[in-house]
């Protein structure tokens, strides 16, 4: 994939509350509920965009987000992973909140009335449209994932015409496919209501949607059952599911589904590739649980990189000075701005114990902290000399990977000695500074060596991330990964960044 995934849809929040009904209410025959935990996640468009990031893609979601607090919730739990072109919404946001009991979803409340703000093919904010319509031009694939609150809608003419892969995931409540998707994916139900002819089989609605839709492919999802797939040409065949699904909360797996398509189709898979995977997908998602399974942690949790644990220099401290949590001012600037509130994370509840690392805990507090929890630590390491786009995104992608990320950085030295006297351009502070103030990273430190092997034996991260232009045989620190028992994941970079020829266009141009 050169282009991120871009999706394209109406985002709600999704919430679990969770507890036990041992007693019924003695004015109503309904159980009482002993709430005991409370679990926010994004839903619709926003769980797509979230389990796509969570594949280690760049993601970039289009969709409308209110002002409100469900709304700054929803964009708090997204923007360390995600890259948001946020629409102007009218109204609240949609908020589904779900009362489970030991597993069992008892009954769903939903509320707000929020529609994405303009008339149809009409963005209310003109630069809003202007963003939206350059991430649709630069996108390896296009997924719109409608929920009949109006994104898709608005976008529907720069929707027309893409030159790549454009899977569309449909709604009751939303429009018709733009003619010309690469592949559309109802649901049964949604499939019978798509359709102008008495529903008979999945085999004939599909094969009959793909004339009057105008797609190259549809695939008709069937939950345990997998999918039905029905091709340009009257080509049609079921793709069973790789074996039957043990879990029983299927929620979110359509969005698995398509989700899992668009990447396949945009990595070049044919349509039967495309859906293949995504029914395994759907398939191990609905195994591990659902979207109730997924646990963003927010308000001090580190698994959503809330109140960041700051800098560290503990991997070679050589100002012998203790650096966890302040910058060399001595000025705490562990996890807050300059108003005084923590800078991400706020707009969520706190609903569970903190993980036992507060503002000021070093890179190691961190690692030890997350593995205590069971969790996955993801580390990267390298200059971070004049950081640009590149950088924002490889490290939101490395984070979404697991639970915690720690950013190793060459110190001044190390980098002298690697690319000559002429760098680095911004001193090691200013480049951890900068580090620091991103919301997708959890703790930073700095490494006096040629190679981060040290620190990495002592970090012991669950994955080591690099981006594309590395493999492993010219990866000096992969030995010390593979020692301490961790994984390497090399990331695809973004076409068109790099530090050299930043600092080579600044001279040229001065």
């Amino acid at each position: 994939m050169s282009g991120p995934l871009v999706i394209v849809g109406d985002s709600l929040l999704d919430v679990d509350v969770e507890g036990t009904a041992d007693r019924l209410c003695p004015d109503a025959p309904v159980p009482v509920v002993e709430g005991q935990a409370e679990h926010h996640r994004p839903g619709g468009a926003g769980l797509a965009a979230l389990l796509a990031a969570r594949d280690g893609t760049r993601v970039v979601l289009i969709t409308a987000l209110g002002d409100d607090p469900s709304g700054r919730c929803l964009e708090d739990l997204l923007s360390p992973m995600v890259e948001i072109v946020r629409l102007p919404l009218r109204g609240t946001t949609v908020r589904k909140s779900r009362v489970r009991a030991r597993g069992q979803t008892l009954v769903r409340i939903d509320t707000g009335d929020g529609r994405a703000m303009g008339r149809p093919g009409q963005v209310a904010s003109a630069s809003a449209f202007a963003r939206a319509a350059g991430a649709l031009a630069a996108a390896s694939a296009v997924l719109v994932a409608d929920y009949g609150r109006g994104v898709a809608d608005l976008l529907r003419e720069p929707l027309r015409g893409l030159d790549v892969p454009l899977v569309w995931d449909p709604h009751p409540r939303g429009s018709l496919p733009v003619p010309g998707c690469a592949l559309v994916t109802p649901s049964e139900a949604e499939a019978r209501g798509m359709c102008e002819e008495p529903y008979v089989s999945p085999e004939r609605t599909a094969r009959r949607l793909v004339r009057d839709l105008g797609a190259e492919a549809v695939a008709i999802t069937l939950g345990e059952r997998g999918a039905m797939l029905a091709r340009r040409g009257g080509r049609f065949g079921p793709v069973p599911a790789p074996h039957v699904a043990s879990g029983t909360d299927a929620c979110g797996a359509g969005d698995r589904f398509a989700a899992a398509a668009a990447l396949a189709l945009a990595d070049g898979a044919s349509s039967e590739d495309a859906v293949a995977r995504a029914v395994g997908e759907a398939t191990r998602f609905v195994e591990e649980g659902g979207a109730a399974a997924l646990r963003l942690h927010h308000s001090g949790r580190y698994r959503s990189g809330r109140y960041r644990s700051g800098q560290d220099h503990s991997g070679q401290d050589h100002s012998g000075q203790d650096h966890s949590g302040q910058d060399h001012s001595g000025q705490d600037h562990s996890g807050q701005d300059h108003s005084g509130q923590y800078r991400s994370g706020r707009h969520c509840p706190a609903t569970e114990p903190p993980v036992p690392f507060g503002p000021g805990a070093s890179a190691f507090d961190v690692a030890g902290a997350v593995r205590a929890a069971g969790g996955r630590l993801i580390a990267t390491g390298g200059c971070f000399d004049l950081l640009h786009a590149g950088h924002v995104s490889l490290l939101r992608r490395a984070r979404a990977l697991g639970d915690a990320l720690v950013v190793c950085v060459n110190s001044d030295d190390s980098i002298r000695r690697l690319k000559g006297p002429g760098r680095p351009l911004v001193s090691e502070r200013d480049r951890v500074e900068v580090l620091r103030a991103l919301g997708c990273v959890d703790a930073v430190t700095v490494f006096d060596e040629d190679t981060p092997s040290q620190v990495i034996e002592r970090l012991c991260p669950d994955v080591w991330v690099k981006g594309g232009d590395y493999d492993e045989r010219s990866m000096p620190e992969a030995e010390a990964v593979r020692r301490t028992g961790g994984e390497i994941v090399i990331l695809p970079t973004v076409p068109g960044y790099s530090t050299t020829d930043l600092i080579a266009a600044a001279r040229a141009a001065s």
